[in-house]
């Protein structure tokens, strides 16, 4: 199996988002951090990053929630652009997973009008509640009729253990992350936004835009326990770690 690092946009939002001891007029930018892997029984891709045409205009899709997260990015900052790079199209893909259904993380969701959507029991709830929009669920992003399947705990995706689906909620209700465990580059834990950004869980800082505080913190032990076990964690939007990754052709195998 190899994982390929891929680019779901880049956003800009105030630093005190993340780190509350921040001035909360300095600004962070974050690259959206996506993953393709190449399974021997098929293609699954973990989050589908920005839509593209937020980066026209981002204020048609995104509305109100530009007031607190903008795009920073150009039409060729995707996923599709990225796995094109990589030589497949959105028909490639097997399987979606969504490790929560902000609209940062499933924008392009419905390029893969092939593949099987999986998703946290629990998110899928959250995003169907009323009024969500202004935390970031938009129904255009993720109700499609493409099959979709629920977890409600630890998966593993294709019944060998190189793909597990992990619950680690706090950042939303039904925040999933994935154990990769491949055979020369190692094991990974693709955290996505129950880490956001490292500094987060070296400071032990929750971030502000946490649904549920004591479950994020339970969460960040889960990873430091992953991590002491030998998983190498990729965070969802680490400026710093994200410029250290191979990304697109440069796969880890």
């Amino acid at each position: 199996m190899r994982m390929h690092i891929l680019c779901g946009g880049r956003i800009r939002m105030k630093k005190s988002t993340y780190l509350r001891d921040a001035d909360r007029s300095e600004m962070i930018e974050l690259p959206v951090s996506c993953a393709l892997l190449r399974h021997p029984q098929g293609n699954v891709l973990f989050d589908t990053g920005c839509h593209p045409s937020i980066a026209d205009d981002p204020e048609q899709r995104w509305g109100v929630l530009t007031k607190f997260m903008l795009p920073i990015m150009t039409r060729d900052d995707n996923v599709i652009s990225d796995l094109r790079a990589v030589g497949l199209v959105p028909d490639d893909i097997d399987v979606v997973v969504c490790s929560h259904l902000h609209t940062d993380h499933c924008g392009c969701n419905a390029f893969f009008s092939k593949a099987t959507v999986i998703i946290h029991a629990l998110e899928l709830e959250a995003a169907n509640a009323p009024d969500v929009a202004r935390i970031g669920y938009l129904r255009e992003d993720w109700d499609h009729p493409m099959p979709m399947t629920t977890i409600s705990k630890q998966t593993d995706v294709m019944g060998d253990g190189r793909i597990i689906l992990v619950p680690l909620p706090g950042h939303t209700p039904g925040t999933t992350g994935v154990l990769i465990a491949l055979d020369r580059s190692g094991k990974f834990l693709l955290a996505s936004d129950a880490l956001s950004i490292r500094e987060n869980l070296d400071r032990e800082i929750i971030p502000r835009n946490t649904w549920n505080a004591e479950l994020c913190a339970r969460s960040f032990d889960e990873i430091r326990k992953l991590e002491a076990s030998g998983f190498k964690v990729i965070c969802g939007h680490d400026a710093a770690q994200w410029e250290q990754l191979r990304k697109r052709r440069k796969a880890y195998d």
